[in-house]
């Protein structure tokens, strides 16, 4: 932490001047242990709505929100007034009280079949997409990428394309050992950086003995005599002549995601299809 330890906010009137931060104030109502998106997805139709309507206070919608608006306030959603579930008719209630499960299934399911109305992009056991950052009225699209990511970044800046199997009907497991292949001058082109991260099942970083989370342009990886090079991913290691090339898996199930920052616009380029990222294949 020694850049971090040199690193402090100040007010501006303060700069350059001797200064005490006040003391922060905690609030105990706030859970700090469990997962944010645990909590959202533990959330009821009712504390859900109330949340809505007490955001659209303070975040007022767009003119292209309109029809949208025209539908939300038949179930008492109004910009600037508070959800009151009590005034609903009962059959509306229970409609909104099973709402919350099938609803987080149609969000992540998009995740396919967004794939067919051309959201989702799925290249050689890759799944991503392009689409990000500017939503309009594309609901489940923009809900989609606030469940898996909060937000993210326009593709110019950065794509994310992710992979949980070989193909759709299979999953990565640490029992396997796989490898991704760049050909001679084939490594991910892009005008910031690349890289390639482990993640469990529930997306979560993976411990291992090296402490390595992900493979990057930052590492030294080698080269194979041909010029091409693979990337050994799997939960031993594959040697010491290989270890700087190897992304520790866990034992069981678990996903790869790339990300590509400043992606080039100009071919080989992800973002027109002339460059795709490689299969991960199962090691023979």
């Amino acid at each position: 932490h020694t850049l971090q330890d040199k690193i402090s906010v100040v007010p501006l009137s303060a700069y350059g001047k001797p200064y005490t931060p006040p003391a922060g104030a905690v609030d105990p109502a706030i859970d700090m242990k469990t997962a944010v998106r645990e909590q959202v997805n533990a959330l009821d139709a009712t504390a859900y709505f109330k949340l809505f309507a007490e955001l659209l206070k303070t975040n007022p919608a767009a003119a292209d929100d309109a029809p949208m608006l025209a539908k939300l306030s038949r179930i008492g959603i109004v910009p600037g007034q508070d959800f009151d579930v009590a005034k609903l008719d009962p059959a509306v209630a229970k409609g909104l009280a099973g709402a919350p499960k099938p609803a987080q299934d149609l969000i992540m399911d998009w995740m396919k079949a967004g794939i067919v109305a051309g959201d989702m992009k799925l290249e050689n056991g890759w799944l991503f997409t392009t689409k990000t950052g500017l939503y309009g009225t594309n609901y489940l699209q923009r809900a989609l990428i606030t469940a898996i990511g909060l937000g993210a970044n326009r593709p110019e800046d950065a794509v994310y394309p992710t992979s949980t199997g070989p193909d759709v009907a299979a999953k990565y497991n640490g029992e396997k050992k796989y490898v991704l292949h760049f050909e001679k001058g084939q490594l991910p082109p892009v005008s910031g950086f690349w890289s390639l991260t482990m993640y469990d099942a529930d997306y979560f970083f993976v411990d291992n003995k090296l402490n390595r989370y992900n493979l990057s342009q930052r590492n030294r990886l080698k080269a194979n005599a041909d010029g091409s090079v693979d990337l050994y991913i799997q939960n031993e290691s594959p040697g010491k002549d290989k270890e700087a090339n190897w992304l520790p898996a866990p034992k069981g199930d678990f996903v790869l995601m790339m990300r590509l920052y400043w992606p080039k616009e100009q071919a080989p380029s992800i973002l027109d299809g002339s460059w795709k990222v490689p299969e991960v294949k199962e090691a023979s």
